[in-house]
């Protein structure tokens, strides 16, 4: 687990993805939870056909009135998503350069020749690949590691008067050696993660510790028990093997104060990540019993979450507390107004990070119980196949005469070749529909832009997230045309699976 409280922090907690790609030029985010955070708030697009002389509610260019925007499409598959509405069109800007060049469309309507590689997490410099994983150094780390600098040198000023300035180096040595601590800490979730065949984002190293992204949840409450629970015994264990180190070494030395601190150090990480409370790893410990034993995983994330907050004010109020009452060590007399507006801001920032920490536990459950609603076979628009050189008038009269809502280009064998893309359809003014072939308005298909009718859940916002593209070609198992799926759709039925509670 991290001690910065991020809910990722090597507990087996997944990072479902959030982000697809929004029709138009630029990636949208949609939020995580609609109904109680204002984070990452981008709303699901309304329609802009009404600025075409025939305003275009979907891919086939009926005429609709602004009132019937909102209506759902007729449709003669069952049960589709009622999130089907118009996907949101390109900008006017875009449209006008569409209305003066259509002909133009097909050499920019994005010819990739294969998938697009996702691009690599970053979080700061880069300091290796150990298993594979990256690991980065956040640029807080540097704040963190000035602060242990300058509070260690002091310490070792009463204990090692002699260093003189040369305690300051010592102390850096020190901030080092403890963050290799903490990366120890997080490798260990990291080779559990793996063991269990759960793939891991990257590792960061912080301000407040470090981050295991774990990209899938623990199948099982055993195996989230064991995840959790590796973290906090490795820094354990750190702690027995500086103590022997130490005991081997003259006390009073560089050396001997430099193991003291490392052990107390690990000791304080051990014991801080085995509360029981989320994001810590005493939380996900506590969320795979209550697992367990309610067999409900979403039943243990709110127990193990409403600890934590209980935990994060219990640290807001405690911490300063304990400082003022001499339990820590030193004397009330000894305490000076400094230390005590220290203490209150360590506490709150402490808090904080652990409060938000279980807040963001809660939303990831509730993402994970939403997901399986996301089915490409319920979200796919029927498409109907049309030649490249048919004008795009016939092919929307085709169209609507079938009840589709999408255009599969095909080659004179009947096999796909490109998307028509609804974007480019709006940005044609109706008069010119009939001298503009669908060939110029249509995006070549890639492998990643096929996608298998059965994708649902995770694995269809993973497949759309590798390969990104506003239309994807939805196929059957035996490689027959089932229809076209809209990233905007699969946006828009995210965000409302999202806004209903759990």
């Amino acid at each position: 687990m991290d001690e910065s409280g991020q809910p990722q922090s090597g507990t087996g907690e997944a990072t479902p993805p959030t982000a697809l790609p929004n029709p138009g030029t630029a990636e949208r985010t949609p939020p995580e939870d609609t109904s109680s955070t204002g984070r990452d708030s981008a709303e699901a697009a309304s329609p802009s056909g009404e600025q075409d002389p025939a305003p275009a509610r979907d891919a086939t260019g009926r005429d609709a009135d602004p009132a019937a925007q909102d209506a759902p499409e007729p449709d003669p598959r069952p049960a589709q998503d009622a999130t089907q509405d118009v996907p949101p069109a390109r900008s006017a800007r875009e449209n006008h350069a569409h209305d003066r060049h259509p002909e133009r469309a097909a050499a920019t309507s994005g010819n990739r020749k294969g998938p697009a590689k996702t691009p690599e997490p970053r979080g700061g410099i880069l300091m290796g690949r150990p298993f594979g994983v990256p690991v980065y150094v956040a640029p807080s780390w540097f704040l963190v590691a000035a602060l242990i600098t300058w509070v260690f040198g002091g310490q070792l000023d009463r204990v090692l008067p002699e260093l003189g300035a040369a305690r300051y180096l010592v102390a850096l040595f020190f901030a080092v050696a403890f963050y290799a601590s903490v990366l120890v800490h997080e490798l260990a979730h990291t080779v559990a993660a793996l063991r269990f065949k759960l793939p891991v984002r990257r590792i960061q190293l912080q301000f407040f510790g470090g981050v295991s992204e774990i990209e899938k949840e623990s199948e099982t409450p055993g195996r989230e028990f064991v995840l959790a629970f590796v973290g906090p015994l490795l820094s354990l264990v750190l702690s027995g093997v500086f103590y022997l180190c130490m005991m081997a070494v003259e006390a009073g030395t560089v050396p001997g104060v430099l193991l003291a601190g490392l052990m107390v150090s690990n000791l304080i990480v051990a014991a801080f990540n085995l509360l029981p409370g989320l994001p810590l790893d005493g939380g996900r410990m506590l969320r795979a019993v209550v697992w367990k034993i309610t067999g409900k995983p979403m039943s243990g994330t709110i127990a193990a979450a409403w600890v934590g907050r209980a935990l994060a004010v219990t640290v807001l109020i405690g911490l300063p507390l304990l400082t003022q009452s001499g339990a820590l060590g030193q004397s009330a007399e000894d305490v000076s107004g400094m230390d005590t507006v220290t203490d209150a801001l360590l506490a709150a920032i402490l808090a904080a990070i652990i409060w938000t920490g279980a807040g963001n536990s809660l939303r990831m459950a509730r993402l994970r119980e939403h997901l399986p609603e996301l089915r490409a076979r319920t979200l796919t628009r029927r498409a109907v196949p049309v030649e490249p050189a048919t004008p795009l008038s016939e092919a929307l009269r085709r169209a609507n005469e079938a009840g589709a809502r999408a255009l599969v280009v095909v080659d004179a064998d009947g096999e796909p070749r490109s998307l028509v893309r609804e974007a480019a359809i709006v940005g044609v003014p109706e008069h010119r529909r009939p001298w503009v072939p669908v060939s110029g308005l249509a995006q070549d298909l890639t492998d990643g832009m096929r996608v298998s009718v059965e994708l649902a859940g995770e694995d269809l916002l993973d497949t759309l997230r590798a390969t990104p593209a506003t239309e994807y070609l939805v196929v059957e198992d035996n490689g027959a045309i089932y229809g076209v799926l809209s990233a905007a759709d699969v946006e828009r039925a995210f965000v409302k699976a999202m806004a209903r509670p759990s």
